[in-house]
């Protein structure tokens, strides 16, 4: 039998950076999909392309799985790639944006087997257009929910 891997596509949007923002990611799986999208108050671009990486694995129902995830923002996939986010970790995150999320993504995916693939912005690309649109409805639209670590951190990390 074969195990076909389990295709997530993101993206995250902030309407000004800071400012509100949106997530989306859209799983695919033999011929199914699941789209998810959420909509923040006050957040950055970073938090939310992030968190739509987050949120893909999290809804995953099964672990150990076989994953692609693929992002257009190189920030998070070459954090992963490149192993940064592992050399983060070992300092304890020290004086690094969006820590929580870090080690929350961090958690997620160890639990099962991920690739991150990078996928150009604006391409015509199906699924990152998709995400795109989803995003920035989430964050146009709302509702709204609260990011209280990047409200509360902000002010005084200069975020």
């Amino acid at each position: 039998m074969m195990n076909y891997p389990i295709k997530i596509y993101t993206d995250g949007s902030a309407l000004s950076n800071p400012g509100r923002g949106g997530y989306a990611a859209i799983l695919t799986y033999q011929g199914h999909e699941k789209e998810l999208s959420g909509g923040f108050r006050l957040t950055t671009n970073n938090r939310m392309e992030l968190l739509a990486v987050i949120k893909g694995l999290e809804a995953i129902k099964k672990r150990r799985q076989e994953v692609i995830v693929y992002a257009d923002s190189r920030y998070v996939v070459n954090a992963v790639t490149q192993r940064w986010v592992m050399g983060w970790e070992k300092k304890g995150f020290e004086k690094k944006k969006n820590a929580d999320l870090w080690k929350r993504f961090l958690a997620i995916y160890r639990c099962h087997n991920v690739k991150m693939v990078w996928v150009e912005a604006h391409a015509g690309h199906h699924y990152n257009e998709r995400c795109d649109l989803l995003a920035k409805k989430s964050a146009s639209k709302g509702p709204w929910q609260v990011d209280h670590v990047y409200e509360n951190l902000s002010p005084t990390l200069g975020l």
